[in-house]
């Protein structure tokens, strides 16, 4: 079928490529902008006449936060707070705030690219590149350039940390025995499966470490640990809990 798509609609590449994706949004400034963009997408591909039939419209979530269905995964209550704590007073100015981006057609702005804005515009970005300067995120965050600058340092300060760590001759068994060093335990007792209380926290320790300070995934856990990857992720979740209630750190002089 995607062959037959591709060779209909002249175009490359996999049937969803590029379709699904996500950008690091800020709040403030930006959320209702691009709910309303987002919301906005089936009228401007006129798969849909008018706002009426949005409002009523399966395939998107403006109908939700309208009260004409319910996803369970959708949080409407987050959006319409932002317009009045009243449900009716709120969803009718959501409406209005809807329809007056309708004139606006397509926004690039709102698609990512607040960090090419920062930098100067494509041009300013295109040369760094040539210079092989790094930059993380070139479309994914969309904010104003201080929010943009403060993302990406935070990236850059991660990327660092886990260089030096690296560098310095941590990996995953340097991680297993600080594990066991600060709970107490052996390296063996904190490889091992079972259910005891004190196993799961250093199971739980152990791979929130291993991926947020060493950037391990959790496929890579998964085959360390014998485990799920969801057993890892959930695992990494509570480890951090472990590490905040208890003051641990991976790093002795930290």
């Amino acid at each position: 079928h995607a062959m037959y798509f591709n060779r209909k609609h002249n175009r490359v590449g996999h049937l969803f490529q590029n379709r699904y994706k996500s950008i690091l949004c800020q709040e403030d400034a930006y959320i209702l902008e691009l709910v309303r963009y987002i919301h906005l997408n089936p009228l401007r591909a006129k798969t849909i006449p008018d706002l009426k039939f949005l409002d009523k419209y399966t395939y998107s979530g403006h109908a939700a936060i309208m009260g004409k269905k319910k996803n369970n995964w959708q949080d409407t209550d987050y959006v319409l707070k932002l317009f009045n704590s009243r449900l009716s007073l709120a969803r009718r100015r959501y409406r209005e705030y809807v329809k007056k981006g309708i004139s606006e057609g397509k926004r690039p702005d709102l698609i990512g690219g607040g960090l090419v804005r920062s930098a100067g515009g494509w041009d300013a970005l295109k040369g760094l590149r040539k210079i092989k300067a790094y930059m993380k995120g070139d479309e994914r965050i969309l904010g104003d350039s201080d929010f943009v600058e403060m993302v990406l340092k935070a990236c850059q300060d991660e990327f660092d940390r886990r260089y030096l760590l690296k560098s310095g001759g941590y990996d995953f068994y340097t991680v297993v025995d600080r594990v066991a060093q600060v709970l107490g335990m052996n390296r063996a007792e904190v490889l091992s499966s079972g259910r005891q209380p004190h196993k799961v926290h250093a199971r739980s320790l152990l791979c929130f470490w291993a991926s947020r300070e060493l950037g391990m995934s959790m496929v890579q856990l998964s085959k360390h640990l014998k485990i799920s990857q969801p057993t890892a992720s959930q695992s990494a979740t509570r480890g951090e809990k472990v590490a905040k209630e208890n003051k641990l750190k991976l790093l002795k002089n930290k």
